[in-house]
């Protein structure tokens, strides 16, 4: 995450002050006024991928051992989220994302990202990007939904299907 310090107008320290539509905000600003940091929420997009009637949860190479989640991805300029969580399977796994339906919408407030979660149909071969170092195919009944981010929109999928979700702890999807 990047921290701002200083104006990128006038290179002046920045300093916090009351949000003028909203005092109890504190804001980053320039004391001359030149800019304010908004800080807002960056929009996530994540994929509940479906292939042939199973579910894809992959391994980021980051994340300890037994921790799979959704395919998930920034939105790039010029995309709509559609085109974007397309993007993001082709790249992170090599799937081609045949019916994309929205899930849902859902906050993420400790990481500041709004999630806007996917339920895409998908065929191809499976081939995972450097990001990821495993993946899993689980049949929807016996996914186990983390209590975080993601896992909601899977919940909320498994709902809509007539399955009742069992939440977990975040870090054990297997």
């Amino acid at each position: 995450m990047m921290e701002f310090r200083f104006c990128p107008v006038c290179a002046t320290e920045l300093i916090k002050r009351p949000d003028d539509a909203d005092m109890d905000r504190l804001r980053l600003t320039c004391p001359d006024g030149h800019w304010t940091h908004w800080d807002n929420p960056l929009p996530v997009l994540a994929a509940l991928v479906e292939i042939d009637g199973r579910i894809l949860l992959a391994r980021n190479a980051a994340w300890p051992e037994k921790t799979f989640a959704l395919i998930t991805g920034f939105m790039e300029r010029g995309e709509t989220p559609e085109q974007g969580i397309a993007r993001e399977l082709k790249e992170e796994t090599n799937l081609d994302a045949q019916h994309i339906n929205l899930i849902g919408v859902y906050e993420f407030i400790e990481k500041n990202e709004v999630i806007i979660a996917y339920h895409v149909r998908a065929d191809g071969e499976i081939r995972l990007s450097q990001e990821l170092v495993e993946y899993r195919l689980i049949e929807p009944e016996k996914l186990r939904p983390w209590n975080a981010g993601t896992g909601y929109a899977m919940a909320d999928w498994m709902r809509s299907r007539g399955l009742e979700p069992e939440m977990i702890s975040w870090g054990f999807a297997e």
